[in-house]
């Protein structure tokens, strides 16, 4: 497709509509990779590369001007392998007709797409739970403290970033399944000195929120860790959890997870594994159910989890291609 030239070193940070347009086919059913709560995501193909472009739905749970100062403001600056690069952005308003109390008018509509690295291997929900998933367990390890390392990089920066809408389908994967955190549209940037703050708007992802944000109001950098130990389990024992709205903070699914994930019962599942692998599971279980305690202080900081899994016992085989 002519792109006039345009290629990925070359795309400047903002971009025409009229661009966005043609290397999406007008947003064609055709380029479109997948739907979320905040919009469209299409396939944008340029002369040398694709980039994955989201346009952001009008009635999305977050207002669109909350979203693109949440992503180009906050994250678009942000350098880290494991998160996601937003590469470009367009935000344009243009007159429509559009109906209103029986009529159509003129109005002038602001559209606001984003682009993003383009990442063919997908999310880590549709590589953990799809037909063709088959992720041995030193990939889930490496995966574990890839998306553990992107939480730290947000929870450590200088004005700390909140996503508070972790679940395996905001984590894309990357060349050699490298984990990179997406979809900052609940995120929320900390003052150097804050560590929690109330909100009227409740908003997440329905059985990855935290108690004490579900039914309080309540975020903190503790929310995140919350979702990060149910994504933690999730990977670890293969079992899905469940997104029914009755279980928006997965006790239930927690639960089953304490009672039935005995040694023998991971030595039965990963019949493959020797010691050290055995022992990885069984402490990234463990730290899972940490992050999901009902009391918030007692869940491990990002920087703790972090420091428990690298101490982990890695086979010779690991520690030579790291």
């Amino acid at each position: 497709m002519a792109t006039g030239g345009m290629t990925l070193e070359s795309l400047p940070n903002e971009l025409p509509l009229d661009f966005l347009n043609k290397i999406t086919k007008n947003f064609s059913d055709e380029l479109l990779l997948g739907q979320g709560a905040f919009g469209s995501v299409y396939k944008g193909i340029l002369d040398d590369g694709v980039v994955a472009v989201k346009k952001l739905a009008e009635n999305s749970p977050v207002p669109r001007d909350t979203i693109f100062a949440n992503e180009v403001q906050n994250i678009m600056v942000l350098e880290h392998e494991n998160i996601v690069k937003l590469v470009a952005y367009c935000r344009e308003a243009q007159n429509k007709l559009v109906q209103s109390n029986g009529r159509y008018i003129t109005a002038e509509i602001t559209d606001t797409v984003l682009c993003y690295e383009y990442l063919p291997k997908g999310s880590l929900h549709k590589n953990l739970f799809g037909e063709s998933s088959s992720i041995d367990w030193d990939m889930r390890f490496k995966i574990i403290k890839g998306v553990c390392e992107g939480l730290h990089f947000l929870h450590t920066l200088p004005s700390p970033v909140l996503h508070l809408g972790l679940k395996p389908q905001n984590i894309l994967l990357g060349d050699n399944m490298t984990p990179k955190i997406a979809d900052f549209g609940f995120s929320r940037i900390f003052g150097q000195d804050q560590t929690r703050k109330n909100t009227r708007s409740v908003v997440g992802s329905v059985g990855y929120m935290a108690p004490e944000f579900l039914y309080n109001g309540e975020i903190s950098a503790r929310s995140d860790i919350y979702s990060l130990g149910l994504i933690i389990m999730e990977i670890s024992t293969r079992e899905m959890n469940s997104s029914s709205t009755d279980q928006k903070h997965a006790r239930k699914y927690i639960d089953g997870v304490k009672e039935n994930w005995t040694l023998e019962k991971i030595m039965s599942e990963y019949t493959e594994l020797e010691e050290h692998g055995f022992d990885q599971v069984e402490a990234c279980i463990n730290i899972g159910l940490q992050c999901v305690e009902i009391d918030q202080k007692k869940r491990p900081s990002i920087e703790n989890i972090v420091n428990m899994l690298n101490k982990l016992p890695v086979s010779e085989e690991v520690s030579h291609s790291m």
